[in-house]
């Protein structure tokens, strides 16, 4: 059967992503938009407008043009939403690079997205010029900071505000380009429309379609990066569409984190569970003032239960959770409950013009309510696809329409959905997403392993952690294999356990059973416990 959500349609209107994310520029001109937490430098949403408009001036003058493409390959500043915007304004199509990237994993993306330009910080400046010439195409490399030897985005906005940018066709026109591995393989590009953003903007926006409407009266923290789509849609595109301000951190740190919390009154987080784990059992969260924080919202991970109640306890504060994915622009599912007596362990019901399957994973059979089975989805706020994957893109979204996220759900009288299992193979570290498949290439390449497969290991801060099970001619060490791809992967996609075994678990046509392994993980740390 197809549930539907329980709210009612709303309106998505036909324009650009920008003008949706300011539409309230004329309303909340002198009101603070952005505050840069480190420095206290702040824009307002007049300042930001005119800024957007002259980076895409900038950009222009600079022969882009509508379809073409701009990495930024960078943490948080002020400016990253002006850059981005920017792009988008001129007709362009950002493609966010997760800055902890190697120049490998760079120059893999910036071929296959046939980016243009680089925007990035002094501190990558390296790995982004031996990507771009890994990659070859690349034109310029700008730098928020000025770098010496490339262009300074400050430059950009120079130029004449670019009042009236290209035409562009909302429902087919890209805008965003960011990467994921979606339920199997190594990265690809998903195709997010601007209608794809306006349309979650709106359905997350509509009445009643979350645990507490965001306004003109609330301050967020960015802590989560704009590069990932949780950051990019939730927090930089529908914070500023309500008018809301926002208060910028480049990266995680704890302390710098209550900081901001509290000194900016900060009323609305968007976080992941680790950070949760930090607020729920580190004694320096007791030293700050949090009393202002009304929400805290969890995704990119599921929220244990007794995690969410912790953290209420401690702080006094609604903590819910959420759910979506890249190819999702990213929400589906948001909690409706404004009390504290909503279901934590629930991502809450479909948000407004979406509707859900769940599917036998063995059979396909649709299923009704209370069953197990994988959660399908379709909406408005759906991918076009996956960049040059076709038959990725068959693979995961239907002729129907519905996309196959490859998690295990069910959803419950009251329209409540739960996140059980995963079909997929994806491990989640933190929030971010780590192919196995990438991490088995690469250990084969070393010549003392004979054969490998990783897969998801629990962990308590981290969600899950990468494991590797590895076949090898016995001279090498746990340590030995960790440093191994330690030197040829960004942080998050590290190998952090090992275990030397004789065989790897195969089907008959030679297909890795990672469930195997998982399951035999989960039973071996349940017997430590």
């Amino acid at each position: 059967m197809i549930f539907r959500s329980p709210y009612p349609d709303v309106d998505i209107p036909d324009v650009p992503v920008t003008s949706h994310a300011l539409r309230h520029e004329g309303d909340f001109g002198d009101k603070t938009a952005l505050i840069y937490a480190p420095t206290g430098e702040t824009l307002t949403f007049a300042e930001l407008a005119s800024l957007i408009r002259k980076t895409a001036g900038g950009l222009v003058a600079r022969g882009f043009k509508k379809g073409d493409v701009l990495a930024i390959y960078s943490p948080n500043t002020l400016h990253y939403p002006v850059a981005f915007h920017g792009v988008a304004h001129a007709g362009g199509v950002n493609t966010t690079v997760n800055p902890m990237y190697t120049a490998e994993e760079l120059a893999r993306q910036l071929r296959d997205s046939k980016a243009r330009f680089i925007l990035t910080l002094g501190p990558f400046l390296e790995n982004a010029r031996e990507a771009a010439e890994a990659a070859g195409g690349i034109e310029e490399i700008f730098t928020f900071d000025g770098a010496e030897g490339t262009t300074a985005f400050a430059e950009l906005l120079e130029a004449e505000e670019l009042m009236q940018g290209p035409v562009v066709d909302p429902a087919n026109d890209l805008v965003a380009l960011p990467y994921s591995s979606g339920t199997t393989g190594i990265s690809k590009g998903v195709m997010l429309t601007h209608r794809n953003l306006v349309a979650n903007m709106c359905q997350i926006g509509g009445t009643a379609s979350h645990a507490r409407e965001i306004s003109e009266t609330d301050t967020l923290v960015a802590v989560l990066p704009f590069y990932h789509i949780y950051g990019m849609g939730v927090i930089m595109n529908y914070a500023l569409s309500k008018g809301a301000s926002i208060v910028i951190l480049p990266r995680f740190d704890l302390e710098m984190f209550l900081k901001a919390l509290q000194d900016h009154r900060v009323t609305f987080a968007h976080v992941v569970p680790p950070i949760l784990v930090a607020l729920a059992k580190h004694p320096i969260v007791d030293h700050f003032d949090l009393s202002k924080l009304d929400v805290i919202n969890s995704g990119a991970a599921p929220l244990g239960e007794e995690l969410a109640k912790a953290v209420e306890a401690r702080l006094g504060c609604l903590v819910c959770q959420g759910y979506g994915l890249t190819e999702t622009s990213p929400v589906t599912h948001s909690p409706r409950n404004k009390s504290k007596g909503y279901p934590h362990a629930s991502i809450g019901p479909a948000l407004p013009n979406t509707e859900t399957k769940i599917v036998d994973t063995e059979t396909g059979e649709e299923l009704g309510r209370g069953e197990h089975g994988e959660l399908w989805i379709r909406g408005p706020q759906v991918m076009k696809g996956y960049l040059g994957q076709a038959e990725a893109t068959a693979a995961t979204i239907d002729e129907d329409g519905f996309l196959h996220t490859g998690d295990v759900a069910y959803i419950d009288d009251e329209d409540h959905a739960y996140i059980v299992d995963r079909v997929k193979e994806l491990i989640k570290y933190k929030g971010y997403q780590v192919p196995p498949a990438e991490l088995e290439a690469l250990l084969l390449t070393n010549p003392h392993i004979k054969d490998a497969a990783v897969v998801r290991s629990p962990d308590e801060e981290a969600g899950e952690v990468p494991k590797a099970f590895i076949v090898s001619d016995g001279s090498l060490s746990h340590e030995d294999v960790m440093a191994f791809v330690a030197e040829r992967v960004s942080p998050q996609k590290k190998v952090r356990r090992v275990e030397f075994i004789d065989q790897i678990p195969k089907s008959p046509s030679g297909k890795i059973l990672r469930r195997v392994l998982i399951e035999r993980e989960i039973a071996a740390m349940e017997q430590n416990t």
